[in-house]
């Protein structure tokens, strides 16, 4: 009898200790970081919150600087020059995922797939030089505002490495990509400047297919493309 009560105790003592444990492993939050980002000048922090056993709902929120290791090269044409292309701005991505086979339980993490929508809102600088017909020279500037919106499905996988710490890979996000961008000139310029910038932007994103029509009254440019995301993540559980 004595016996039995002896491991009645301690079986409750485990239980107890077991159901402890499982609620410091239920982290149910997760913040992270995109180490790709930071390659280009980017700071992008995301927040995962889990909505039941398999659902989750992430939000991210991005800040991109002049600076990064990835150049856009400018245009370089006999009668117009730019220097490399230069953007800044902020970007916002609100996911929804569900996760297929968690590799721990109450945990985010293991084969994922999802939709995301992306909002983009960068500013850039387009200066160069212009040489017209009778070979006189014009400065330009632009400011020129760049409105991006994706929205599409992604594929992920997300690796747990220790009890708080993931590695969230974003293995496919493909999708449809809106773009509007609108250049105000700040100099004045011949009406062929025009002509010339239309020709060089066509050439310069010839493999697009896109058609521009810039002038003194029209200052804006829209199309749509494939989109594709893809991305690592350092994240931490709480």
């Amino acid at each position: 009898m004595k016996n039995f009560k002896l491991l009645t105790i301690l079986f409750l003592i485990s239980s107890v200790a077991i159901s402890q444990e499982a609620e410091e492993n239920a982290y149910k939050n997760e913040i992270g970081v995109d180490i790709i980002d930071l390659i280009d000048g980017t700071l992008q922090v995301s927040y995962e919150r889990a909505l039941g056993k398999n659902f989750s709902f992430n939000i991210g929120i991005g800040h991109k600087t002049e600076e990064g290791l990835i150049k856009i090269s400018g245009i370089d044409r006999p009668r117009l020059k730019t220097g490399d292309i230069t953007y800044h701005g902020f970007k916002f991505i609100p996911e929804i995922r569900y996760y297929i086979n968690k590799t721990q339980s109450d945990r985010l993490d293991g084969f994922y797939f999802g939709s995301y929508f992306k909002y983009n809102n960068f500013k850039s600088d387009f200066d160069g030089i212009y040489t017209d017909s009778q070979d006189i020279d014009y400065d330009f500037l632009f400011d020129t505002k760049l409105k991006v919106t994706s929205v599409g499905f992604m594929v992920g996988y997300k690796l747990p490495i220790g009890k708080r710490f993931t590695i969230d890979f974003l293995i496919a996000g493909p999708g449809v990509v809106w773009h509007k961008y609108t250049m105000k000139n700040k100099e004045d310029l011949p009406d062929e400047f025009y002509d010339d910038l239309n020709e060089a932007l066509q050439n310069y994103f010839d493999s697009l297919n896109i058609e521009f029509r810039l002038s003194q009254i029209n200052e804006r440019v829209d199309f749509v493309l494939p989109s594709f995301r893809y991305g690592v993540s350092l994240g931490y559980s709480f």
